[in-house]
């Protein structure tokens, strides 16, 4: 009786300690943007990669130049933080990473700076 106790105490431990409580924030890649985000620098680049495909100069809604991505910001900032399976959510068929949604958010909130 003495030795499953002993053995029933010791697995307890090991449970308590192996179990971590960490919230989202400290899993995921939210990591809070520090430095000023400029267009040309951090933004651009996110904007060739994931939009210009569809919003090329020639399109219905282009957003391929610095005016275009700015005049448009609070549209853009709300599809990209639209739900998965939210038809409207940019881009099409996938989704940015948290941390390219808060370059947006921290550049609007910077002033839309281009250089």
């Amino acid at each position: 009786m003495r030795k499953g106790i002993y053995i029933l105490a010791i697995s307890f431990a090991a449970v308590i300690i192996a179990c971590e409580s960490r919230t989202y924030e400290e899993i995921s890649e939210n990591t809070p943007i520090i430095l000023p985000v400029k267009y040309t620098t951090d933004i651009k680049s996110i904007m060739d990669n994931n939009c210009i495909g569809c919003h090329s100069a020639g399109s219905f809604k282009p957003l391929a130049t610095y005016d275009q991505v700015k005049n448009n910001i609070d549209g853009i900032i709300d599809r990209i933080q639209r739900a998965n399976g939210d038809p409207q959510k940019m881009p099409k068929g996938g989704s940015l990473s948290a941390t390219q949604i808060n370059m947006f958010i921290k550049w609007k909130a910077d002033g839309l700076t281009e250089n």
